[in-house]
């Protein structure tokens, strides 16, 4: 399923600005995890996992040119063959986020990551999408899930999920010239309200709690003593 609209705001300011924040901090995230195979779901016009030393790394879709074209709701791989995914605003955009997520856990190895990128709801481009006058392009036509609600699915597969970060606290502006005259909005936003960034980043991990196999007691109950029987004396043999 292509998003009308996406193309063009990639190449915007608006669009810039958001994809600089994304992938300075995906860079940071996946440069050190390591494996054998990792996917990218969604986004194919980045290169999300350019910075990882997976040697086998895929971008997966539903449209465009990519190494596998296929619906995120059902993917082409084994359980448990994934060492790492990807999803930058592929759930918000999605009309079945929760099948896109129960596949990613079905195909992750035990231990496996998961990084997510999705727009805020609670921030001032939240607030934006449900002004009256919003476009209905992209990025506002989008379900936008708030970090609470992907923690409690995630957390209902079985994850992980470590504290999110979150990022572009200036107004979704359409300038770059007024981007950046809100600059300063980004040192403001970390310190004072962190939860109220346009963007976020969410890391989780596939979490399979072992088995503890309940064995038979092996120890033998030791069998009582026989008692000996006397035996009298006409019983017992003559000597010679």
């Amino acid at each position: 399923m292509s998003i009308p609209g996406l193309d063009a705001w990639l190449q915007s300011p608006q669009g810039r600005y958001v994809m600089a924040w994304e992938q300075a901090r995906i860079d940071a995230v996946v440069a050190d995890l390591f494996g054998y195979h990792a996917l990218q779901l969604g986004l194919p016009q980045r290169e999300l996992l350019l910075h990882n030393r997976i040697p086998l790394r895929q971008v997966v879709s539903d449209s465009g040119t990519v190494d596998v074209l296929c619906d995120l709701r059902q993917l082409p791989f084994a359980a448990h063959s994934i060492d790492l995914v990807v999803m930058a605003h592929a759930l918000e955009f999605h009309d079945d986020p929760h099948q896109i997520l129960r596949e990613v856990e079905r195909i992750l190895i035990p231990e496996g990551e998961l990084i997510i990128t999705g727009f805020n709801p609670i921030s001032m481009w939240g607030l934006r999408q449900r002004l009256p006058n919003c476009p209905g392009d992209f990025p506002w036509h989008g379900q936008y899930l708030s970090v609470r609600r992907l923690k409690d699915w995630l957390q209902l597969l079985g994850f992980e999920v470590e504290r999110g970060s979150f990022g572009c606290y200036s107004p979704p502006c359409t300038h770059e010239r007024w981007l950046q005259r809100w600059h300063f909005m980004e040192s403001a936003g970390d310190r004072w309200w962190t939860f109220a960034g346009g963007v976020y980043l969410l890391r989780a991990i596939k979490r399979v709690h072992g088995m503890r196999l309940i064995l038979p007691s092996w120890k033998q109950q030791r069998s009582p003593r026989k008692a000996l029987s006397a035996v009298s004396k006409k019983e017992a043999p003559h000597e010679r």
